[in-house]
């Protein structure tokens, strides 16, 4: 049986018992490569310097030119892409173009050439009636032709009230046929011939309309009116003109417009 040696516990120094050592967590082999990863991470914070935002806070909103600028590569197709009729649709640049585009007005130099402005024709002359009075015409139907028709072309209405056996009525037939009086006439007058010689009541009736003085009636009587039927002058009150062509031309010029 071996003997043990014992050895004298120091004063002081209570001995421990073997189960009361710590011990390490990890063996020999384990731990030094704990404490190499321990001395990069040091080297990486010396590298980069402490953080100075808090632990578990976002990351910094300030982005580097290379962030900036993907950033904004995405917003600018973003706002491409919003609006394709505004940039990309070829239907609306079409219909641009086509509204843009001048419409060729009718006075260019390849239109055809004005056309000269229309000029109103004259009227044709009015007719004329021949010498003498017609006893059975109806007077007042004529007058209101006469009447009617001044108010299309603008002339003036002449009565002629006469008879056939009366001296001065054949004197002034005779200058009513001239052609410059019956020019004259025909350009400004529809004249009227009515036959107050006979025994005519109606005939009668329109002198006292028309001339309505009354008294002892020198004829021919003239009477000019206007479309509207109202007399303009009557020679019953103011006398005849000469029967002459000068003297019935001018009287003829005088009340024609």
């Amino acid at each position: 049986m071996t003997s043990r040696i014992l050895r004298p516990v120091r004063a002081g120094r209570a001995a421990r018992p073997r189960s009361a050592r710590p011990r390490s967590a990890a063996p020999l082999g384990v731990r030094l490569p704990l404490a190499a990863a321990a001395v990069v991470a040091a080297g990486l914070c010396a590298a980069c310097g402490p953080s100075s935002e808090p632990v578990g806070s976002a990351s910094p909103t300030t982005a580097g030119p290379s962030t900036q600028a993907l950033a904004a590569t995405p917003s600018a197709s973003a706002s491409t892409e919003a609006s394709p009729s505004a940039s990309a649709s070829p239907s609306a640049s079409a219909t641009t173009q086509a509204s843009s585009s001048p419409t060729p007005s009718r006075t260019q130099s390849g239109s055809a050439a004005p056309k000269p402005a229309r000029t109103s024709a004259a009227p044709a002359p009015a007719r004329v009636p021949g010498p003498g009075y017609d006893s059975s015409a109806d007077a007042q139907k004529q007058i209101d032709a006469a009447l009617a028709a001044a108010k299309a072309d603008g002339r003036m209405v002449l009565l002629d009230f006469g008879a056939n056996w009366c001296g001065n009525c054949k004197a002034a037939d005779k200058v009513f046929a001239q052609p410059q009086t019956a020019a004259i006439l025909g350009a400004s007058y529809h004249l009227v011939k009515i036959d107050i010689g006979g025994n005519s009541s109606a005939n009668s009736a329109l002198l006292r309309k028309y001339s309505p003085s009354g008294g002892t009636y020198t004829m021919p009587v003239l009477i000019v009116v206007n479309a509207s039927g109202k007399v303009r002058t009557d020679t019953h009150a103011t006398g005849n003109p000469s029967l002459t062509a000068e003297g019935i031309n001018a009287f003829l010029r005088k009340w024609a417009s």
